[in-house]
């Protein structure tokens, strides 16, 4: 553990990641890259309360007794040291700026009767529904077009100083000697503000994007992670504010909402009130978007009314498969995997099941009218 040690005086350290997690996550995500025939698979677990992070996987993976295998680039460890562009994961961030400034609410609609125009560009939806959709419906239909507006209903200076504060802008550094720079636009106009509202035009390495989204999820507080022990007492002397607590709460239902009725679906485990964003990111290959190619990754939150943990999964080109009908989008292979992926982890981690709990309007929208 050369890399983690600070000092001379070498003491034991305590690890935050838990063994019996890391290997179903392992065990799942080598069993998912074989199924989608992916190039590569990745995944995490993070404490949203405390920044620990419980497991994290990036395969293929090599044998420390082979140290050779590391020098094979498709080895590397995709969570910190690769950056990519997140897909509509970012729409998560998005919104939660957008309602976080005031101008946006859950009852706010945006118009996506038609592509959105920039110039010779046409923002377009993949599951178009072209009409005029709420923002709950930007979320679970997964809209580029509403997304975008919400982003441009807030502005560029504001789009930019958020994502700053939610640090995806600057290189993020732990405890691992490893870590990339996000690869940000160097003059940064509406037209960007529009790409990096649904995911594209901005790349990040995707434990950064994780820590964002679980400052979402936890009430609206920023912790940087760590792969050390920390109690929540430290957590919280580290931990800033990004966002209100009712904006937390409100990310929170439509997490939720988009697994009762949106493109996360297929994440359902019955018991563990699941919520989550899937993301889809044309890969570029040779400096284009390829037509293809994709990146899909999955961010969940568990349990979505009393968030304890939040999971990234992600896939790298995987391809189509009977099952899936030709699609090759997150909901149809990352999002599955994820849930299985909770079914196995969740128990190990202590999380009961809760059976026959209400729906998001239920459960949480009922709560944030309650403390308003």
């Amino acid at each position: 553990m050369a890399g983690l040690a600070s000092e001379h005086l070498q003491r034991p350290i305590e690890l935050a990641i838990d063994l019996r997690v890391q290997h179903a996550l392992r065990d799942e995500l080598i069993a998912a890259r074989q199924k989608f025939k992916a190039i590569a698979a990745a995944g995490l677990v993070t404490d949203v309360r405390s920044g620990e992070i419980i497991s994290m996987v990036s395969v293929p993976d090599y044998d420390p007794n082979n140290p050779r295998e590391a020098l094979d680039p498709a080895r590397i460890n995709r969570l910190t040291t690769g950056v990519f562009e997140m897909g509509s994961t970012f729409k998560a961030l998005t919104l939660a700026m957008a309602l976080d400034s005031g101008k946006v609410t859950l009852k706010s609609s945006f118009d996506a009767r038609m592509p959105l125009r920039f110039g010779k560009f046409d923002i377009h939806d993949f599951h178009a529904q072209n009409r005029v959709l709420t923002v709950p419906e930007i979320f679970t239909y997964s809209s580029n077009i509403g997304a975008a507006r919400s982003a441009l209903a807030v502005g560029v200076d504001a789009h930019k100083a958020f994502l700053k504060k939610m640090g995806q802008l600057d290189r993020l550094r732990t405890e691992l000697p490893e870590s990339a720079e996000p690869i940000v636009p160097r003059h940064w106009g509406e037209l960007n503000t529009i790409t990096i509202a649904f995911g594209h035009g901005l790349s990040v390495a995707p434990l950064q994007a994780m820590m964002g989204i679980a400052a979402l999820m936890n009430g609206g507080i920023l912790i940087p992670p760590t792969f050390l022990k920390r109690n929540e007492a430290e957590a919280e002397r580290l931990g800033k504010r990004v966002i209100k607590p009712e904006t937390s709460e409100m990310m929170r239902y439509l997490m939720r909402l988009n697994v009762e009725k949106g493109t996360a679906e297929k994440a359902e485990v019955p018991g563990y009130y699941i919520g989550g964003k899937t993301g889809t990111a044309d890969k570029v290959i040779n400096g284009h978007y390829s037509k293809t190619k994709v990146l899909t990754d999955f961010m969940a939150v568990l349990p979505a009314d009393q968030p304890r943990y939040v999971l990234l999964i992600m896939l790298d080109d995987p391809q189509v498969l009977p099952e899936t009908h030709g699609f090759k989008t997150s909901g149809w292979n990352a999002v599955p995997v994820g849930g299985a992926v909770v079914a196995r982890i969740a128990p190990l981690l202590g999380i009961e099941p809760r059976l026959n709990l209400p729906t998001a309007d239920a459960l949480i929208l009922a709560s944030i009218k309650e403390s308003r």
